[in-house]
């Protein structure tokens, strides 16, 4: 689609839709949201961005291949479920908490670095699909 009302509009959402997927990342970590729904808002951003600027463009934006992100939030994932038993031999996944909260954010433990994990999961997988499908049309 070459429109430039398009084109422009979809310069402005991409930076406010990955923030909005960030949102909804954090605010799952206490209500509903979390990390698979805030990598779809982050995937559907990027999806608009390369239906309204082209593909290419798109991938110039993201610099590296979005199969990368599926690997690296597995192991985030992973070790975020594997550092309870390295540091207190409690079962895997359960939940490590910091002591004091941040401000924005709240209590930290690794029920949010699973969820990160599972964030970029999304998005790698998202993407690599939905990229591979464009090329191929």
């Amino acid at each position: 689609m070459n429109t430039i009302i398009l084109r422009t509009a979809s310069n402005y959402l991409l930076p406010l839709l990955l923030l909005f997927s960030v949102f909804i990342l954090l605010r799952g970590h206490y209500l509903p949201g979390g990390g698979f729904v805030g990598g779809l808002v982050a995937a559907i951003a990027f999806v608009l961005h390369a239906f309204a600027n082209g593909l290419d463009n798109t991938r110039t934006l993201l610099r590296i291949h979005p199969g990368y992100f599926m690997p690296l939030g597995l192991a985030l994932s992973f070790l975020s479920g594997l550092a309870p038993i390295l540091r207190t031999g409690r079962p895997f996944m359960s939940g490590l908490w910091f002591d004091d909260p941040l401000p924005a954010i709240g209590l930290i433990g690794s029920p949010l670095f699973f969820d990160i994990g599972v964030y970029f999961v999304v998005i790698g997988a998202s993407l690599t699909i939905i990229f591979t499908i464009t090329e191929n049309a």
